[in-house]
């Protein structure tokens, strides 16, 4: 398996696996709030703005398939979310074949040192109480809940923060 930075061609392939795996969440949301998600997932411009302002790596198989991905945002690019002194990590996504290989604390880990290399000062990510699994990776790396922020598809969502 191999860790590599991501660009344009790999758009394709990290949007089918973004839809495959987020389809997990289907049956906890309300029908409307999964349509929002979905329509989120299935429009490539979610994904080419990403490559566009940000690194990506993709987490490929033996087989040269991508089976995980996820993007670190420099600072400089403040949201409702994060402020402008953040750069953050955005959308970590990992085949459920691939699950408990570390796959996703790999990718984590690769953003955090990308933003070490480029002179960040943070790391923040958000995500919701639907992901334990990666709430579990975040804190085990480091990252502290820094406050709550308001309600995202009807469930609790959290931003937390790494101080590099």
């Amino acid at each position: 398996m191999n860790i590599r930075q991501g660009n344009l061609q790999d758009l394709e392939q990290i949007k089918e696996l973004a839809i495959a795996e987020w389809t997990q969440f289907k049956n906890v949301l309300t029908s409307d709030n999964w349509a929002k998600l979905y329509n989120t997932l299935i429009d490539e411009k979610t994904y080419s703005d990403l490559f566009l302002q940000s690194d990506s790596f993709v987490f490929e198989n033996i087989q040269n398939e991508i089976i995980g991905f996820g993007f670190l945002v420099p600072s400089g690019n403040p949201t409702e979310i994060y402020n402008d002194q953040q750069s953050y990590i955005r959308f970590v996504t990992v085949s459920k074949k691939y699950s408990g290989q570390k796959i996703g604390q790999t990718l984590t880990e690769k953003c955090i040192e990308k933003a070490k290399e480029n002179g960040e000062k943070f790391v923040a990510l958000h995500t919701s109480e639907m992901m334990n699994a990666a709430r579990h990776i975040y804190e085990k790396l480091g990252f502290k809940i820094i406050k709550e922020l308001e309600p995202r598809l009807g469930k609790k969502y959290w931003l937390y923060e790494l101080e590099l």
